[in-house]
């Protein structure tokens, strides 16, 4: 007989995770399937930076904060430790803090501090290089293990609401109200699918028609700095990446100086984030590189490009490189994708990169959207 369930979602990753919570906090019976034994995708191999200061303004940026609320109310009862709070952005360029100082004057700055080299270096000498000519403080921003953190959303996502977790599951269609699986049919009132970077085993023509391509990034981890990093850093790469920076006017002008200057670090989509681990250890990264199908290979002049941008942020050598890897993740033209093959189905996808930032709002709009609610975040 096969298995019921009032919703079930496909996939197990920090959006598949939000769905299945969503849908447990209405007090429905939920399954997750996922054909993996444990997290092995984009979701733990990235910084666990939960980035608010930013996000895109209006709805992601909305939605940023809604999820780094979650991950508050969660953390503790879910046993997932919040390691630092906030966020650095020194910058080197006059250009860098015009885009800043534009920043501030937004609505994306409240509760933020934007500072002059002298006093950002009084509160953290640790990373304020010698070349920073302003720095940019924000308060909103947290960070997690992702390594850990997405395991332990899990477990306590079947211990507190009963869960049910199919691993080692590959779900072969949906049939609604029947999923066909590996080991069998489960039937469920309504069904959700997050496919993360899988663009064709599910309702591939709704991907292809946005546009969706498959994003590889370059990470690394470093032997401890032997300081404390004061709150995860960005710096001037940042600026013309992320969208609640890169769409002011003001960003132009950094963005030529920048192609002059650093082109082949555009050319690569590298930008500067540096977490810091309870053992002391640092995550850096990142790059983007776009294709159908990503090769599976790390280019040690890119991982360079990175370490050279903590060099020039913070003053300081790179400490020896412990581990490195390469992540890939759907993306696409737009910041999620949200479609509806069949009244009872959603297929749900974050294209932004930015599925620790923002997943249990999308997660929350999702259900929302299943059950034909208008949703806010």
């Amino acid at each position: 007989m096969a298995r019921r369930y009032q919703v079930a979602v496909v996939g197990a990753g920090i959006v598949g995770l939000a769905c299945a919570l969503a849908a447990a906090r209405r007090g429905l019976s939920v399954v997750v399937i996922d054909r993996d034994a444990q997290a092995n995708g984009a979701s733990i191999r990235n910084f666990g930076f939960v980035t608010v200061t930013g996000q895109p303004r209006g709805n992601i940026w909305s939605r940023a904060h809604r999820t780094r609320a979650v991950w508050d109310e969660i953390a503790c009862e879910a046993d997932v430790s919040i390691l630092q709070r906030g966020l650095w952005l020194p910058v080197r360029r006059p250009e860098a803090a015009a885009v800043l100082e534009a920043f501030m004057a937004t609505e994306m700055g409240e509760g933020c501090r934007l500072m002059t080299a002298g006093e950002a270096r009084a509160r953290a000498p640790e990373i304020i290089g010698p070349d920073t000519v302003a720095a940019l403080w924000s308060p909103h921003d947290l960070r997690v293990d992702s390594r850990s953190a997405i395991p332990r959303l899990a477990a306590w996502l079947a211990a507190r609401f009963g869960v049910e977790f199919l691993r080692q599951t590959a779900v072969q269609a949906v049939e609604p109200p029947r999923v066909l699986t590996s080991r069998g049919i489960i039937e469920a009132e309504r069904i959700v699918v997050c496919p993360g970077d899988d663009l064709v085993s599910l309702f591939p023509d709704y991907m292809t028609d946005a546009g969706l391509a498959r994003c590889k990034l370059q990470m690394m981890r470093l032997a401890s700095p032997g300081f404390v990093l004061p709150a995860p850093i960005m710096s001037d790469l940042g600026l013309v990446r992320y969208g609640g920076y890169a769409d002011l006017p003001e960003a132009a002008a950094l963005r030529a100086r920048l192609e002059a200057e650093q082109g082949q670090a555009l050319a690569d989509g590298v930008h500067l984030i540096a977490v810091q681990d309870a053992d002391g250890a640092l995550v850096v990264g990142d790059s983007h590189h776009d294709a159908a199908t990503p090769d599976p290979f790390a280019s040690a002049a890119v991982d360079q490009l990175i370490l050279d941008e903590w060099h020039a942020a913070t003053g300081r050598p790179a400490p020896a490189v412990l581990q490195r890897w390469t992540g890939t993740y759907a993306y696409g033209p737009k910041a999620d994708l949200i479609a509806a093959p069949h009244p009872d189905v959603r297929l749900a996808l974050i294209t932004a990169g930015n599925g620790a930032s923002t997943g249990f709002a999308f997660g929350e709009a999702v259900i929302s959207d299943l059950f034909q609610e208008t949703f806010k975040p």
